[in-house]
Order: C-alpha cells, then structure tokens, then sequence
C-alpha cells in the first residue's frame, strides 16, 4: 500500500465526508468533528465507540478487551485505536455541544485600546476580542480544547501531564490553540494587531497550570493542593503569538486547590463580594465549584462531582449536541421526551439526565434510595435509550458531592439553605438545567425563585478584569485575601453530609400519595414516552 493513498470517509448522521492518506489515526481524524476521547485515546474506556458500516477497521488488543465478540462482529470498534486502512462509513454521535458565550452588559471605565477575554475550559474554549474604549465586543471565536485528545476531564489531563513530556506538550497545545483564535479574531474583526494591548485568561486550576508551564504533580496526588495559584504574566511575543510585543497576557490567580481562576471571574461577575445577605454560586461540572459568602467573608470549594452532568460515564450518554434527548417531562404519568435537532434519539446528556430521574421519582420508578421500584435493571425512556440503574447512581455521585459542598460551606457560616438570598449557576450545564428537576432530585434544596441562571460567568469575569487591574500587578490580592479556600477531603462532616446527600428527597409522586410506610405502585400502563 503507498503511502500517498488516501481514503475517503463518510460519517452519519451527519453526512459529512472525509478525505486522509493511508494510516492517518481515526482518533485525530474524528476529534477534529468533535468527538471526544474520555482516556485520552488510551484504549482505556468506551467512550471513542464508533460503528464501521462500510470498510475494514482492524481490532488490535485493546478493542478486544472493551468490546464483546458480537460487538466486534457487529462493526463497533474503538476509535481511538484504529488506523485508515478502507473506504469508510462510520456511524457516530455528533459531539458538536453549543458552547455558552456571554453578551452581558457591564459597567466599565473606558480605556484605549483592545483587549480579549478567554475562558480556557476543560471542554471548550471562547474567546471574545473587546474594544476597550466603548466596551463593545468586535468579534467571538469558541472551540472545544485540543488537550481533550488527551483526556475529556482534568485528572486525565494530569495523569497524561506529568510523566516524561506530557505537560509540555500539553502547554505548546493549548497556547498555540488560543494563539490561533486570537489571530482568528483579528482577521473577523479586521482590525490591527497591534492596537491589542491586554488578554486575560481565565481557567481552573489544572489549565491555569498546563497553560502556564507549571508543575501539575501536586495536583495528582493528597492533598491535591499546588503552592504556585498566583497571577501569571506574559508577554504575547513570548508565547509566539502574532501580536504587539507590548501586549500583555495576565493568566488570573487560582483561589485554592481546584478552586481556580474560572471562580474568582464568576465573583466578580456575580459581585459576590458586594453584597451584604449571603449567596452563594456554584460551577456545576466534573470538578464542581462553590462559593458561598457577602462582602466580609467569602468561603470557596472544589468537590469532584465526577462527569455524569456531563453526559460522560453514562450508559448512553453524550452532550448536549444532534440526537441527545435534553429534556423529560411528566404530563398525565406519561413522559415526554426532547432531543436536539429533531432527529431520532441517540443518547441523553446531562441535562435530559437530571430531567429523566426526577421524571422516574415523580412517576415512583424510582425510590429515593435510588433504586427502581420492583427490582427493574433499566428504564426505556424512548428506544433506544434507556436509563440503567448504575446511571442513576453515577447521578447520584455528582448531585452528592455538589449538594454536600454546600452544606459544610453553610454550615462553617452557621446558616442554612433558607438563610441563602441567591444562588447562581454559572456554566453551561447551569444555564440549561431545568431547575425543577434539580430541586426535585436534590441538587439544589432551593426555592425556584431563589436560584438563578447565571451564564458564562468566567468570561463576564474576564471582560471586567480588562477594566479592573486591581492595582498595577492585577493580582486581585483583596479578593483573594478575603476568599478562604475550605478543603473538603480534610473536613471531617463532608463523609457522612455526602452519604446523606446522595439519597433522593423522599417525596411521594403527586399521583400515587398513600399512606406513610406503604411502597408506591407506579401505573406503567401510560408510560409510552412521546418525542
């Protein structure tokens, strides 16, 4: 076989087409469509699992440990392991997720020049270029992060980081990625380079340190917390960037542990340290985020809620993206069921996640204990996805360690979830997330009204660092000194508070109200799901 052959690849549903020379990797060729690697592309998990529908794709080792003789036979294979060797038809789920960007009014005192705000996510990147003297927003560039090749969550990142070349690989990755949509920004907005003058780069902890060049090896291992959380400068030529030499580059501190940069923008943009009732803002994903306090004290937190809200280590999960059912409704004990892009389902994100458990409590599928009523192994909510019993607990893990972080947080304040004035969602999931099934599972014991949509509250917060240098280093040092990091894995109440939380709230379904001690009988006759 030459190795100026190429083949032609065709993936659905999407009907997009492909063309790659002979022996290009399929996991480099499907991430740039967006599709995702859990392990990194180590053969480790299912997650890259495509269907060969035409076409030969060999099965080495790795795919014969993770996948069944029927699979193979079947045409699964895993992405990551396979090599272009055939014309191919590949079935896959579309990972293309919205990426949340923010178009937030703020006030801001002008100043010359231009200036850009990056929110560098585990997932995805957004990146806006600002007039610095209107505060108006010229140009808006996102992308998913390149390092997810590498791994889709932020311990990944550091396992692959810290032995031999990893983390320097890693840091050329991510500065040269947001290099190019910087550079795409100018050529959007068609204006000089040289005019910009500040970027300011917000992330969590494990980003703040790849992008930065530091040593990650603290953050893999107890107690998981690094010395260096300080505000990184640079110069853009520095970085290879095709900017002014007198362009600054200010990675914003780290608040402690895994508390990162990302938080203290979502403080500012929240204006958290403003105020004078108690509120609190929480970051929900794989490494949940808290904050609760007012203007005289603020305590913070990290608590891995594990990847379920975002579809990851679910049977049939995925993103929020083509064929994911994103929503479950109950209406007259039938289920309804929405899946993006119109499309019949393919597999359910986080937010179709929450929905369908608090939908399975309402109807009394499912207890609070978590388990199925009458010994059921699954849930079909519209063929083919179904809901299995280790989803719920996956669910049951994430809403825990999140809905546990605020009690301590509350408690070390002596008040409790009826003392909080506000509590905002920042992030994506956040903003989707039907909060009446949040409620209903106990992911947040909050009244509706009290809780709050926040959006993309790290690049609000990094438009208003443009504006806010916090004297001539930018540091933020008030903020941080007032800002007390409370490490969960040291607390002694977080076991037990975490084990209680992961209980749902045992609430009778409306329809099947009996009496105390007797165990609900769900009707199933209308439980068709509706799409």
């Amino acid at each position: 076989m030459s190795n100026q052959q190429t083949f032609r690849i065709v993936l659905r549903p999407v009907q997009t087409e492909l063309t790659a020379p002979a022996g290009s990797a399929l996991r480099d060729l499907l991430f740039a469509q967006g599709v995702e690697f859990p392990c990194g592309g180590q053969g480790r998990c299912r997650g890259c699992r495509v269907h060969v529908l035409e076409g030969q794709a060999s099965v080495n080792e790795a795919q014969r440990e993770r996948l069944s003789a029927e699979e193979i036979a079947q045409g699964w294979r895993l992405a990551c392991q396979c090599a272009l060797e055939d014309d191919l038809v590949i079935e896959l789920r579309q990972w293309d997720a919205a990426i949340l960007v923010d178009e937030t009014p703020f006030a801001f005192e002008p100043r010359p020049g231009l200036g850009v705000a990056v929110d560098l996510g585990t997932t995805t990147l957004v990146a806006q270029l600002l007039d610095l003297r209107t505060g108006h927003v010229l140009a808006v560039r996102t992308a998913l992060n390149s390092q997810a090749r590498f791994g889709a969550d932020v311990m990944s990142r550091v396992q692959f980081a810290v032995p031999k070349d990893g983390a320097q690989q890693l840091c050329h990755l991510i500065r040269q990625q947001i290099g190019s949509l910087i550079e795409q920004l100018v050529f959007a907005a068609q204006v000089p380079e040289g005019e910009i003058t500040d970027v300011v780069v917000v992330g969590n902890t494990v980003m703040h340190h790849l992008f930065c060049g530091l040593d990650v090896e603290p953050l893999s291992r107890y107690p998981f917390e690094s010395k260096q959380l300080g505000l990184q400068t640079f110069r853009a030529g520095d970085l290879g960037w095709k900017l002014s030499g007198r362009a600054q580059v200010r990675f914003l501190p780290c608040l402690g542990g895994f508390v990162g940069s990302d938080i203290l923008a979502g403080i500012l943009a929240t204006r958290l340290r403003e105020r004078e009732g108690l509120n609190g803002l929480v970051d929900l994903g794989t490494n949940g985020e808290i904050v609760i306090g007012n203007r005289q004290r603020l305590l913070c937190a990290s608590t891995a809620a594990g990847p379920a809200f975002e579809g990851a280590r679910i049977s049939m999960g995925m993103r929020a993206s083509t064929g994911a059912m994103s929503e479950v409704t109950v209406d007259d004990h039938s289920i309804h069921c929405r899946v993006l892009g119109n499309v019949a389902p393919q597999g359910l994100c986080g937010s179709g996640l929450v929905d369908a458990v608090a939908a399975g409590l309402e109807l009394g599928l499912i207890q609070p204990s978590g388990r199925f009523t009458g010994g059921a192994g699954a849930w079909e909510l519209a063929a083919p996805v179904v809901l299995t019993q280790s989803d719920i607990r996956e669910l049951q893990l994430a809403k825990g360690a999140i809905a546990a972080g605020i009690r301590i947080l509350l408690d070390r304040f002596g008040a409790s979830a009826g003392d909080l004035k506000k509590l905002y969602l920042a992030g994506a999931f956040g903003n989707y997330i039907n909060r009446a099934s949040a409620q209903r599972i106990g992911l947040i014991s909050f009244p509706a009204e009290k809780v709050e949509a926040a959006g993309n509250t790290a690049l609000l917060g990094a438009k208003l660092a443009l504006f806010c240098p916090e004297g001539e280093d930018g540091s933020f040092a008030h903020l941080r000194q007032q800002t007390e990091h409370v490490a969960l894995n040291a607390d002694q109440d977080f076991q037990d508070t975490f084990v209680e939380e992961m209980a749902f709230p045992n609430m009778r379904a409306r329809a099947w109200e009996l009496d105390a001690g007797e165990t609900p009988e769900p009707n199933t006759q209308s439980l068709e799901p509706r799409i």
